[in-house]
């Protein structure tokens, strides 16, 4: 089945980030994340692992302590339990990730 374009209909979020599902299936979890030039400074401690793409845009994130540029292309692997937030994303255009969520067991169990 064709699931709608990841550039499609894309939200203008002010503040922080927009987190869309675009499947969940045992504990495989996908989304497409449209984050602000304002991204909240929120420290993420995940259970799951996480691997993401940046489609579009900039981004800066603090990852275990690390300062990491992020720019169209570039993907990086998150384990779980590293903490990280986002620090900065580009106003223009759009920054779009593709985060993919692997969780240690199904979480709608």
């Amino acid at each position: 089945m064709i699931g709608p374009n990841l550039f499609a209909e894309i939200p203008s979020p002010a503040t922080g980030e927009v987190f869309e599902t675009l499947l969940r299936h045992r504990n495989l979890h996908i989304e497409r994340i449209i984050s602000s030039a304002t991204p909240e400074p929120v420290l993420y401690d995940q259970a799951q692992d996480e691997w993401v793409v940046l489609t579009q845009g900039l981004a800066t994130l603090e990852i275990g302590g690390k300062t990491v540029n992020l720019g169209p292309g570039d993907h990086l692997f998150i384990p779980a339990h590293t903490p990280h937030r986002v620090l900065s994303t580009s106003r223009a255009p759009h920054c779009i990730w593709l985060a993919i969520h692997l969780y240690p067991t199904d979480p709608q169990a």
